[in-house]
């Protein structure tokens, strides 16, 4: 049997639990900004699922309203904190 890809392991892993990017990166031994690509294409590419994003937050003033989700934001635009959460990734079947 063929060796399963990175994006389909990454594919994989989410539909087995949510997870951020870094907890993607260390399960799979993958750089995390690596992990940010293939997030992206692997949202494009699931047919019978959805790739879902509770998105970065501010844990210093709540701010959520980051422009995207696929990444991971250095400091708050609204308190210039870098007290971020990382986006937290998983795959729903439709």
């Amino acid at each position: 049997m063929p060796e399963r890809t990175t994006r389909q392991r990454i594919a994989d892993r989410l539909r087995d639990a949510p997870a951020t990017a870094t907890d993607i990166a260390a399960d799979l031994a993958v750089p995390t900004p690596q992990v940010y690509e293939h997030l992206r294409h692997v949202a494009q590419s699931t047919e019978e699922a959805e790739l879902l994003v509770a998105p970065p937050e501010c844990e210093d003033c709540g701010f959520d309203g980051f422009d995207d989700p696929l990444n991971a934001p250095s400091r708050c635009p609204d308190c210039k904190s870098e007290s971020i959460a990382d986006p937290v990734f998983t795959i729903e079947e439709r």
